[in-house]
């Protein structure tokens, strides 16, 4: 395969990708947002985590409420990205495991009526699920990311945005396209078209 032609194949995959995204999550994607922002409007934050790039999704994510999106001047958005404090992450994984890297954090700033959204492209990434359990046991909302068959997260969360791929590139992209509609979504419907 030349350089052109893998070019072609990449970009036709992620379209195809896409649009079958756009068909398959319009629904539990509306869903999901009206359920967000009930809580945002009632004083819950977002605590997103991952590993790897799931990871950076997770705090590009967080960036997008607390900083902003599009909207220029607006009030923060309390949201946390999970896997940004390397002695906390570290700390856990050498005492406990790192099973516990995301539970832990969960446990000690989530609240309920706070959202916790699990990013893993397989749906079976322990230390993601390990959290949503702990979520879901201490009242948050849970929120799962994931693609393939959903694996473990599809029975641990109240909404799943299952991208339908099975390749770990292409559901990432769709991460994170999906989550820059949810903030988009978010900021717009809080605070209005104030560019």
């Amino acid at each position: 395969m030349t350089g052109i032609s893998f070019f072609q194949a990449a970009f036709s995959e992620h379209l195809s990708t896409a649009m079958a995204t756009e068909r398959a999550l319009g629904p539990a994607f509306s869903a999901l947002v009206d359920a967000v922002l009930e809580r945002i409007r009632r004083g819950g934050k977002v605590l997103f985590f991952g590993n790897g790039g799931s990871a950076a999704d997770a705090q590009h994510l967080a960036t997008e409420l607390t900083a902003r999106f599009e909207i220029r001047e607006r009030p923060a958005i309390a949201a946390i990205a999970l896997t940004c404090d390397t002695s906390t992450l570290t700390a856990v994984a050498n005492d406990w495991s790192v099973e516990r890297m995301f539970s832990r954090q969960v446990e000690a700033l989530g609240r309920p009526g706070d959202v916790a959204v699990g990013i893993s492209t397989s749906g079976n990434s322990s230390n993601v699920n390990a959290a949503l359990r702990t979520a879901r046991d201490s009242g948050l909302l849970c929120v799962g990311f994931s693609g393939r068959d959903g694996g473990a997260m599809a029975a641990l969360v109240d909404h799943e945005l299952r991208v339908p791929a099975t390749r770990t590139t292409r559901i990432q992209e769709m991460h994170i396209v999906l989550g820059h509609v949810l903030c988009q979504e978010i900021e717009q419907r809080l605070y209005g078209d104030g560019r």
